[in-house]
């Protein structure tokens, strides 16, 4: 009787436990729209949280993850493994939980406060079907013989190998274009391929989308590259060059022949000018002692002029200032007409 007692007490005190939590849970709500954001194998699974639900401000949640067979086993149903615990944030990263990708998955988050604990919202999660594929991580266009090869490199997992370990059966959509064709699509299970039918010289856009048939999944496009194909030159642009050189190396050779033109012209104007003074004013200054080169006069110090005239002509004189100290000279060439002196032509030399 007494054992009897003791055990009705016990289920009386979990009872009320029992519904003490529920109570507690009924005071917090849950997170809405819980979903994941996934590429490749990076997981995350997100949610939404109404701040104005609760009225305490320290608002935590907890994520956590278990594989789905474990369910039916009443001895592992409870093996969930805590990926974020306390976290204020509301998103939580299961790339590092080591979610096979596939297998299927059951993922639930709480949320809590110092008083209160909400219910779990769980969703089921499988990698396989779920998970977003991404673009090639790589794309190389290059011209060869005439046309373009395109390589292209494997989407890359969190851990840097490629997701055809993952995804047996994925192919590639190879779109490429130029301005006066239309797109063309291939598509391909290889990383290599040859574009086939393009235009020589012609600049061509490529690029590739990752695709899964199985479950109907498509990546976004790769950047986008352009190329130019080779190819022999036609012999009406091989001409048009030709003409183009031919125009620039006679505009050079002109603009060469001008300055060179202009330069000898202004050399010998300068040292050879073709006026001259009379020759024999020029044996007169060259036999003066002191200097053979006429200079012009300065006005800084006081100097001695001595004046000698010479009559070259009845109606024109040429009179001859000589400075006794700096051997400088001044020549004034007067013409008289009609009895008066008109002067023509004054310079001082040296």
């Amino acid at each position: 009787v007494k054992i009897r007692a003791l055990i009705e007490e016990i289920n009386t005190a979990a009872i009320a436990a029992y519904i003490v939590v529920l109570l507690s849970m009924a005071n917090l709500p849950r997170p809405r729209n819980v979903r994941p954001q996934t590429l490749n194998t990076d997981y995350i699974l997100k949610w939404d949280w109404d701040q104005t639900a609760s009225s305490e401000s320290s608002t935590t949640f907890t994520a956590q993850s278990l594989a789905k067979y474990k369910v039916k086993n009443a001895k592992r149903k409870n093996d969930w493994k805590t990926v974020c615990e306390c976290t204020s944030e509301h998103h939580c990263d299961f790339t590092g939980a080591e979610l096979y990708y596939l297998g299927m998955w059951l993922l639930r988050v709480r949320a809590q406060n110092e008083s209160h604990v909400s219910s779990w919202v769980q969703i089921e999660f499988c990698p396989d079907r779920d998970a977003a594929i991404g673009p090639p991580s790589a794309v190389e266009v290059k011209p060869v013989k005439g046309m373009l090869e395109v390589a292209i490199s494997d989407p890359l997992t969190s851990e840097n190998t490629s997701m055809k370990d993952w995804v047996k059966d994925l192919q590639y959509i190879v779109h490429s274009h130029s301005i006066l064709q239309k797109k063309k699509q291939l598509v391909i299970t290889t990383n290599l391929v040859t574009l086939p039918d393009l235009e020589t010289w012609t600049v061509y856009c490529v690029r590739v989308q990752s695709r899964y048939d199985f479950y109907n999944k498509s990546s976004t496009f790769s950047p986008i590259h352009c190329e130019q194909t080779e190819g022999q030159m036609p012999y009406w642009q091989i001409f048009l060059y030709f003409l183009l050189s031919l125009a620039v190396s006679f505009l050079l050779v002109l603009g060469l022949s001008f300055c060179f033109f202009k330069s000898f012209k202004a050399i010998k104007n300068t040292f050879y000018p073709s006026i001259q003074l009379p020759t024999h004013i020029q044996e007169y200054l060259c036999d003066s002692p002191g200097s053979d080169m006429p200079h012009l006069l300065t006005t800084e110090s006081e100097v001695e002029i001595c004046c000698d005239r010479l009559d070259i002509l009845s109606c024109i004189s040429i009179r001859l200032f000589a400075n006794c100290t700096t051997s400088c000279y001044c020549i004034t060439v007067v013409r008289i007409v009609d009895g008066e002196q008109e002067m023509i032509f004054c310079e001082w030399l040296q």
